[in-house]
């Protein structure tokens, strides 16, 4: 049986990736649709070439890139170094768009792991079908965001904190230590504020063992801390390396406002941000959580409270399904909302939403069966069979809406840039292309074709009213044509802006 349920979970695994890449290559077309993900990339592909920050180009401005910073003549990204680093080596091998599928077929293992050491097989391929199918973890996991790295991290520190602290666990316990402590230490590098979130259940956890544990826990327990810290502690490193201050956060050099707390000066809401602020972003992200997260809307809420009762006497599970509610009170003293805040805390409320179906069809106790419930085989197919119809709907008809929802919020598309690839556009290399449009998000879609040095064949600049811009950017780039471009006028390149023919 177990030879058998671990090829089951591998195939769930593999769904997860060909979801992922459907999602990547397929609705968002290989290409990034949010400001966050530019960022991420643009760091990325600056790491790949072995550097954290490169000289500002001449008239900056023009070259917006929104969260990457232009600091005493250096440019950086304002995100923290853990994901940028892993997604370079994609960006290395052409491959940075499939980093986060396979991480998510990582994730779904995991997933699996953790309900199968908590609750059994059944729940822990239960839980591992619904995470890959998941219309809230393919809308991350199809992304350049770092939250699928962020769920894989938890997921490891959450099935190695369980090994360190069983001393019956047949693995020496070094390596569930070890694990613990540098799954922990790169999410600090990765996420800091999630990552005291996601730390918070498991150091109180811990405090208890160093009270009441045998030395040989309280000996790991010390040692998990100290592995986090020596890890975590290389982002003031790396604030260091970029502004020459280790407390200098980059988040505040893009915005000042964009800190943790309430009161004046933190947040866009005048007045600062307030307590009724973050009720209004948590009650709204939550809303959005559980209608994501099955697809099932306000269903969802209730099978995981089924969940919760039905494993209620498991209080390792209660351990690491305090994740999620945990990140959500983190987060209440953060202006900016949405259910990503709460990703990493994701497969707690996947665990009990299985166990919630585990209860219904009879795998865990709690339930008394009548009428139809009375009959096991029956009881079984009735409620697997209508887990599958949901499962169906969910994947072929309210995934792909939702998806194609969120990207069409920007509409950045592969056709935009066919016109850059043609014979006649690559004669006119090098290119330095001015694109008038008022919107940033009309202009990002073409960074694709741009590389952090400004090496490529076409370089874009950004001019929303860029009358007097040819004449000025000619002169920081010499050995460049300049083109004028009109996304309204797809194909056409202008030698000169269209108001002064």
């Amino acid at each position: 049986m177990p030879a058998r349920t671990d090829k089951l979970a591998f195939i769930l695994s593999l769904l997860a990736v060909l979801l992922s890449t459907w999602v990547s290559l397929g609705i968002a077309e290989g290409l990034a649709q949010l400001e966050d993900e530019y960022t991420y990339q643009w760091q990325a592909q600056l790491l790949a070439t072995g550097h954290l920050k490169i000289d500002s180009p001449p008239e900056a401005d023009s070259f917006l890139i929104p969260f990457v910073i232009d600091f005493e003549g250096q440019r950086f990204g304002k995100y923290p170094l853990g994901w940028p680093a892993l997604l370079s080596f994609g960006v290395r091998f052409g491959l940075a768009r499939l980093v986060n599928p396979l991480l998510a077929g990582l994730a779904v293992w995991l997933m699996f792991r953790l309900g199968q050491k908590l609750l059994g097989d059944k729940i822990g391929l239960l839980a591992a079908g619904l995470m890959a199918i998941s219309p809230l973890f393919l809308t991350y996991t199809g992304s350049l965001l770092a939250h699928t790295w962020g769920l894989v991290l938890t997921l490891g520190l959450a099935l190695s904190w369980l090994d360190l602290t069983d001393q019956r666990a047949e693995i020496p316990g070094w390596l569930p230590t070890l694990t613990a402590g540098g799954t922990l230490g790169v999410l600090a590098l990765t996420r800091p504020w999630t990552a005291l979130g996601v730390a918070l259940p498991f150091g109180i956890h811990g405090i208890i063992l160093l009270l009441r544990g045998s030395p040989v826990i309280k000996k790991r327990i010390i040692s998990v801390g100290g592995i986090t810290l020596a890890i975590g502690s290389l982002h003031f490193l790396w604030q260091f390396a970029l502004t020459g201050q280790a407390l200098q956060n980059p988040y505040r050099l893009w915005w000042p406002y964009d800190r943790i707390g309430f009161g004046p000066g933190i947040g866009v809401a005048e007045g600062g941000h307030t307590l009724h602020q973050a009720w209004l972003n948590t009650r709204s992200s939550l809303s959005e959580t559980w209608q994501d997260l099955l697809g099932w809307g306000g269903y969802t809420w209730m099978l995981a409270l089924a969940g919760l009762w039905a494993a209620r006497r498991e209080t390792r599970l209660w351990l690491v399904v305090s994740v999620f509610p945990a990140l959500v009170g983190m987060y209440l003293v953060y202006w900016v909302s949405g259910p990503r805040y709460f990703f990493e805390g994701l497969y707690g409320l996947v665990l009990l939403c299985a166990a919630g179906i585990g209860w219904l069809a009879g795998w865990l106790p709690g339930l008394k069966g009548r009428g139809v419930f009375q009959n096991m085989r029956l009881r079984q197919g009735l409620v697997l069979g209508g887990l599958a119809l949901a499962m169906v709907i969910v994947t072929c008809f309210y995934t792909p809406v939702h998806l194609q929802d969120l990207k069409d919020r920007y509409g950045f598309t592969q056709a935009a840039l066919e016109p850059f690839r043609t014979t006649e556009a690559q004669a006119l290399t090098p290119a330095l292309v001015i694109i008038h449009t008022d919107h940033w998000n009309e202009y990002g879609g073409y960074l694709h074709l741009e590389n952090p040095g400004l090496t490529t064949p076409f370089i874009f600049a950004w001019e929303a009213d860029a009358a007097n811009a040819s004449a000025v950017l000619a002169l920081n780039f010499p050995d460049r044509t300049i083109y004028h471009y009109y996304p309204n006028r797809p194909g056409e390149f202008f030698s000169k802006h269209q108001s002064e023919k």
